[in-house]
């Protein structure tokens, strides 16, 4: 017996708002924003989309995996009737694009080659309309330039040992302990974070849909 999916909860006439990814410090952009929402986490191969697209720039790259994600879920039965929001950054570096670097000595290669120079985060945003039983999708791009300071090898050894840069693009935050090598930040700093809501509000406005009706909702809730 297959079980029923669960409903979203919505405030009347607004669609409820679906983050497709699983990302700590995406949501708690979303919840400091005041806009409520549901996590539910894509199956996408991002290896498999990389892999796919060996000609697509950084840039584009973060905007291919943000709509792999958000098309991903909104096919999903449970979120019928809401708004999917995919995100992915990509993190350019001497024109290569650097992702999550998974191993100790992959994140010190990077960060010893990043003290004291400057790399581009691009964040891919793609918001799918999975509302009246016509799918509709719109994407956007924001990134920002990040400038890092000197790092010495005790500090980048102290940083790796943390654990933190080794599931991050580019192997650094802005919003954990990597902000304390972060120099100069030159565009929206929630674009490093992974999430810009000035982006979101432009694709929601697309929708019709208004970013300050979920502060509303966020009140009745």
């Amino acid at each position: 017996m297959t079980a029923t999916p669960p409903s979203l909860p919505s405030s009347g006439a607004l669609a409820p708002l679906v983050l497709a990814s699983k990302s700590p410090a995406r949501t708690k952009l979303l919840a400091e924003a005041g806009i409520p929402h549901r996590i539910v986490v894509s199956a996408v191969d991002e290896d498999a989309v990389v892999a796919g697209h060996p000609d697509a720039s950084p840039a584009d790259m973060a905007l291919l995996l943000a709509r792999a994600k958000a098309e991903a879920v909104a096919s999903l039965p449970e979120v019928e009737g809401a708004l999917v929001l995919g995100c992915d950054s990509v993190f350019e570096f001497d024109g290569e694009a650097l992702g999550k670097p998974y191993t100790v000595e992959v994140a010190t290669e990077r960060l010893r080659a990043m003290s004291g120079r400057s790399g581009i985060l691009h964040t891919g945003h793609w918001l799918v309309d999975c509302r009246d039983g016509i799918v509709s999708s719109s994407g956007e791009l924001c990134s920002a330039e990040v400038e890092f300071t000197e790092m010495s090898d005790d500090d980048i050894a102290a940083y790796v040992a943390t654990g933190e840069p080794l599931h991050c693009a580019g192997s650094f935050t802005i919003d954990g302990l990597g902000g304390a090598f972060l120099a100069r930040v030159d565009g929206d700093p929630h674009a490093v974070v992974g999430l810009s809501i000035s982006t979101l509000r432009t694709l929601l406005s697309r929708a019709n849909v208004r970013l300050t009706d979920f502060w509303a909702a966020a009140v009745v809730r």
